[in-house]
């Protein structure tokens, strides 16, 4: 072994047959594509190997501060020697074993995996130069959620919901949107999760924009509160709107609105369709509902999983929605918004991003997030 550089064997017990179906998977794919190995840097693809592991020290960065290398004949944690006391001590997956070296000696790693790879090319999510980018129907497999997957989803979503309902019943008409985004934040950090984004904002601002980066305006006398809140590895995305008074006729009629071309895209959006006649379904939609010029404002959502959006519908998309698999479509009209992370099968959508405490209305099979009106 190179100076600078160790081993060990750690296990931390959980989600074996997950990781075994997964190695089977990159393996598979390794031996269809003649490749000598596969490294995932990114903290969406080490996440998913891992079976809810986090490579993050930076929230910000897509890579983390370790990888994780599949062989044929291994599967390795690879990092360096500043991150493998923690991650040995909080355990490792069944499964993997670790390498680390010397932080001032990155070569080191470079080195290590040439030779693991045994000289033949190796494909990675994000590739150095002279690696190959993932094979495709990899790429595929991670859209797919196994049931393991869809457990730890569902507790998420239900968590990240109960965490914005406690910060907009606490919210007031004087608090600043970053007051807002402070509590759903700390909220959200006191479950666990990480909130990789929150925005928040008041009155005045609504009717603007459509991305609310929170600011010291005053919320006033109605505020929007959306997320993307991560655990696992898993992002959940919402929109919640609370009224410090009664809503006007036309805001209700937009909430209704936004139901129906939420409706339309949740029946389109079927496994086996594509993301592009989903689009295609959604500008129907709102043209039906007397907003067609609305679906150039802002993009509709798509798949989600261990990004925000795995990918974003669009025309021409001709990626199909896989039989299991999360969704996060946002609909928005100018100073409006639904939004919801749910779950799609040959069943139908499951909303995910519940929390009982939080009004609803009908529409059709669903209820849907209502707005919170404190008076």
């Amino acid at each position: 072994m190179r100076r600078g550089a160790n081993a060990e064997v750690r296990s931390s017990g959980a989600g074996m047959n997950e990781i075994a179906r997964k190695l089977d998977i990159v393996r598979t794919a390794i031996r269809e594509n003649d490749l000598g190995g596969v490294r995932l840097r990114g903290s969406d693809w080490y996440a998913w190997a891992t079976a809810g592991a986090s490579n993050v020290v930076l929230t910000a960065a897509e890579t983390g501060i370790a990888e994780v290398l599949i062989t044929a004949e291994q599967a390795v944690i690879v990092t360096d020697v500043i991150e493998a006391p923690r991650l040995q001590s909080e355990g490792f997956p069944d499964g993997f074993t670790s390498w680390s070296h010397a932080w001032q000696q990155a070569a080191l790693r470079e080195q290590f995996v040439a030779d693991a790879a045994g000289g033949r090319d190796v494909a990675s999510d994000r590739p150095l130069p002279g690696e190959r980018e993932l094979p495709l129907r990899l790429q595929l497999a991670k859209l797919s959620l196994t049931p393991e997957e869809m457990a730890r989803y569902r507790t998420l979503s239900c968590e990240a919901a109960a965490a914005m309902t406690a910060s907009l019943e606490a919210a007031r008409p004087h608090w600043s949107e970053n007051e807002l985004a402070a509590s759903c934040a700390g909220a959200l950090m006191a479950a666990g999760i990480e909130p990789l984004l929150v925005q928040a904002g008041g009155d005045e601002r609504l009717a603007r924009f459509r991305h609310l980066l929170p600011t010291a305006a005053a919320l006033g006398s109605r505020a929007m509160l959306a997320i993307c809140a991560r655990r696992h590895g898993l992002v959940a995305s919402a929109t919640r709107f609370v009224y410090f008074r009664t809503p006007t006729p036309a805001e209700e009629k937009q909430k209704h609105d936004l139901a129906r071309i939420e409706a339309a895209c949740w029946n389109a959006a079927a496994p086996g369709r594509t993301l592009a006649s989903v689009y295609e379904a959604l500008a129907a939609a709102y043209l039906s509902s007397g907003h067609g010029a609305e679906i150039d404002r802002h993009h509709q959502g798509g798949l989600a999983g261990y990004r925000a959006r795995e990918a974003i519908a669009a025309p021409g998309l001709e990626l199909q929605i896989p039989q299991r698999c999360a969704m996060a479509w946002n609909p928005s009209l100018t100073g409006a918004k639904i939004e919801d992370t749910v779950a799609g099968d040959a069943g139908g959508i499951e909303v995910l991003t519940v929390d009982p405490a939080w009004p609803s209305f009908e529409h059709g099979r669903h209820a849907r997030p209502d707005f919170l009106v404190r008076p």
